[in-house]
């Protein structure tokens, strides 16, 4: 590793956000002294910092730098990622808050076997916190791995994923979720003000968003490069490799048209121009909409979030915190399109990869190191780094708190020795917690060549397929059985984790370094990709598919085994939805408390 081209002010910044978090993970750690503090913050976090910390650990490396890398890529097509972020809660506020939070569990699967009396269906929910969570966590790693490859140059890969991946295990294991709630609230400031500060500083200099769009707006017009006075901007030139200003600034640009295009140039090329003009649209659309539904169903399926109301004091806390969370994280994604947009016209090696990070995704923080005041764009740029630590570290905070209490209290503490005490299971969370980091680790070390805002799209993907069919209708339909609801989120839920992985190897086959040749054994997929592109589409995106295949499925079995509908099901239904002034609000945990709590 060559020191010499070692940024004292980007190491600096980044330094001192790791340093903090470390701290202030110790500090935190002293205050969480019993289950309820590991598990669900002691359910006394207030509206206020409940909002910042979810929105600081919702908006993950694929926000952070995932967007503006895909906007980049991908033009407007990518901008569908950030608007359903932010709508995903509006379902979340109007359908799943309140009464998630008045059913008073310590995780998904709790709600899972309290709503049917079944424990065998907290296996399966538990299951499913695992595949969701491992899926979401690679994008993280690679954040992680980016970030620290671009702060200190010639560090390989892996050891940025080992590196941040032993911090966050760490602080997840002292305290757990009272420990992590404080940091992840800070944390989403700090991606707020990183995020924002540099932005205004870029258009200030070098002309504002509309000015920078309208470069890309005449194909025709002929790229020249820019000057050494930044009011007179103008675009430098694209490579080869860079979308085209009218695919760029398309309704259905590179990202909606891929499969498409890629099979057209399987075929004769006297047939490929007929070919997408026949099919580019419908095959668009349909990549479009199953995008929505996948990315607003999985906000309202994702385990990690969704634990996080059990921190609030009740149902009504729960849904205030959530509104407040759709407005700071909509004010958020304001940012992150301009840096797609102003690396599209200021530094188009990424496209090619040459900029020395593989991909666009670095964009964010590479950006502000062209400004001409080198201390200035330093500084920028560091700043932009701290943010990034804070994105891939929030998140993946609370990814490992939610799989870590999965193991430690469903399966350990539920199911494998239901009498254990609760410093036993306390015990337990730090074991887990090591284990589901070292994980991750490993996993998040196999994905460098696969685009972040992606690899969470699919994540999404499984949320929606699984946990939000289960939650919508377990919360408001009473006719749900066990049954029902266990085969619908098996089917739905498996059937969009195979067809992620499907794509996801076949992708990693076409890596020309490592990877590629790790996953060579995959590179017929896309042959067969080539050939079937509704079909790749299906997998890519399988949430239009898989929804409505596992709530139908709950519809059909339900009805066909009406028979066995939790006897108490009226009382749960009221527990869910009448109000907290009615006194009818329980706590499940103290409901089903005995020599295990």
């Amino acid at each position: 590793m060559d020191f010499s081209h070692i940024d004292p002010w980007i190491l600096a910044f980044s330094a001192i956000t790791v340093v903090v978090t470390i701290v202030m993970g110790f500090r935190s750690a002293k205050s969480s002294k019993s289950a309820s503090d590991f598990f669900v913050a002691g359910r006394s976090v207030s509206v206020g910092w409940n909002a910042s910390a979810i929105s600081g650990e919702y908006l993950s490396a694929a926000s952070f730098m995932g967007i503006a890398g895909m906007v980049m890529s991908s033009g407007y097509d990518a901008l569908w990622y950030p608007v359903c972020y932010a709508c995903g809660y509006l379902f979340l506020l109007l359908f799943i808050a309140g009464p998630l939070r008045r059913f008073g569990a310590y995780t998904i699967p709790d709600f899972a076997e309290g709503r049917y009396d079944s424990p065998l269906f907290r296996r399966i929910a538990v299951c499913f916190v695992l595949f969701i969570g491992f899926f979401y966590t690679m994008p993280q790693m690679k954040g992680a791995g980016t970030t620290l490859a671009y702060i200190l140059p010639g560090l390989p890969y892996w050891v940025g994923v080992v590196a941040v991946g032993a911090v966050i295990t760490l602080n997840v294991a002292l305290g757990g979720m009272k420990s992590i709630t404080l940091i992840q609230a800070v944390q989403y400031w700090i991606k707020m003000f990183a995020i924002s500060v540099p932005v205004f500083v870029l258009l200030s200099l070098y002309g504002g968003y509309g000015k920078n769009l309208s470069l890309n707006q005449s194909a025709a017009q002929t790229a020249i490069v820019q000057s050494t006075d930044p009011a007179s901007l103008a675009r430098q030139p694209l490579p080869e490799k860079a979308p085209k200003d009218d695919a760029w600034l398309a309704p259905f640009g590179p990202l909606t048209t891929k499969a498409v295009k890629t099979a057209a140039d399987a075929l004769p090329a006297d047939q490929r121009e007929a070919f997408i003009k026949e099919n580019k649209k419908p095959y668009a659309l349909l990549y479009t909409f199953s995008l929505v539904v996948g990315l607003v169903c999985g906000t309202a399926g994702l385990p990690h979030i969704l634990v996080r109301f059990y921190t609030n004091p009740d149902g009504v806390a729960a849904k205030k915190t959530t509104m407040w969370v759709m407005i700071l994280i909509g004010i958020f994604y304001v940012f992150p399109p301009v840096f797609g947009v102003l690396g599209r016209n200021l530094m188009p090696s990424l496209y090619t990869g040459l900029a020395g990070v593989k991909g666009t995704d670095a964009v964010v923080l590479r950006l502000p190191t062209l400004m001409h005041n080198g201390v200035l764009g330093s500084i920028l740029s560091g700043i932009t780094c701290a943010g990034a630590f804070a994105a891939f570290m929030s998140t993946f905070s609370g990814l490992l708190v939610s799989m870590t209490g999965a193991l430690a209290h469903d399966v350990y503490g539920r199911m494998l020795r239901p009498n254990s005490t609760p410093e036993e299971r306390m015990t337990m969370f730090k074991w887990c917690a090591v284990l589901i980091g070292s994980i991750s680790v490993i996993l998040g070390c196999f994905v460098e060549p696969l685009e972040i805002t992606f690899m969470v799209g699919q994540a999404f993907a499984i949320a929606a397929a699984s946990y939000f069919p289960l939650l919508f209708m377990s919360v408001w339909w009473r006719g749900m059985t066990m049954k029902g609801a266990a085969t619908g989120m098996l089917a739905g839920g498996l059937c969009a984790l195979f067809a992620a992985a499907a794509t996801n190897v076949s992708n990693l086959s076409l890596d020309k370094g490592k990877m590629g040749e790790i996953f060579a054994g995959f590179a017929p997929f896309n042959k067969f990709w080539a050939a079937h592109p509704l079909l790749r589409i299906l997998c890519e995106q399988p949430a239009i598919w898989t929804v409505p295949l596992a709530i139908t499925l709950m519809i059909v079995v339900s009805k066909a085994t009406r028979k066995t509908v939790p006897t108490d099901v009226r009382m749960k239904m009221l527990v869910l939805h009448a109000p907290e002034a009615l006194g009818l609000k329980q706590e499940y945990i103290q409901e089903h408390q005995g020599p295990a709590h």
